[in-house]
C-alpha cells in the first residue's frame, strides 16, 4: 500500500513538472535553435526547431525550421530518412516558399557525395585543363 502511495505521488509530481514546462515564443525557439546550431549542438537545435513546428506550424519560422531540420539531418547527423521526411513536409506545407526549389534540389541529391552534385561537377570540369587530342 505504501509503495502505491509513493508511486502515485511521484506520478503526480512528474505530470506537474511536464505540464508546467514553459512554452517559449516562436522567436525564442528560433533563436535558441540557431544558437545551438552555431555551437554545433545539432541535437538541441533539432529539438528547438521541432518545437517551432509543433507550436507554430503555420508560421514563417515553421517553414525555416522544416528546411533546417532537413538540412541538419542531411548534412550533420546523416539521418537521410529524417532529412527526406522534413524536406517533403516542407515542400508540401510551403510550396510557394523561395526555399521550395532548394528543398527539392536537396531531395533530388540526398546522400550524394559533394563531387557528384551537378553544380560542382560543372565547375570542376570547367577548371580542368583541356586534354590534347589523340593522334
Amino acid at each position: 500500500m505504501k509503495v502505491l502511495k509513493v508511486l502515485a505521488i511521484m506520478t503526480m509530481m512528474l505530470l506537474l513538472t511536464i505540464s508546467c514546462e514553459k512554452k517559449l515564443s516562436e522567436m525564442e525557439y528560433y533563436q535558441a535553435a540557431t544558437e545551438a546550431f552555431n555551437k554545433q549542438d545539432f541535437e538541441k537545435s533539432v529539438d528547438y526547431f521541432e518545437k517551432i513546428i509543433k507550436y507554430y506550424p503555420e508560421s514563417q519560422r515553421a517553414a525555416d525550421a522544416l528546411f533546417m531540420l532537413g538540412y541538419i539531418n542531411a548534412n550533420h547527423t546523416n539521418d537521410l530518412e529524417a532529412a527526406e521526411k522534413y524536406y517533403k513536409q516542407f515542400i508540401e506545407n510551403f510550396p510557394d516558399s523561395e526555399l521550395a526549389d532548394d528543398a527539392q534540389y536537396e531531395l533530388d541529391h540526398l546522400g550524394k557525395d559533394i563531387n557528384e552534385l551537378p553544380i560542382f561537377k560543372d565547375s570542376l570540369e570547367d577548371s580542368l585543363p583541356a586534354q590534347p587530342a589523340a593522334n
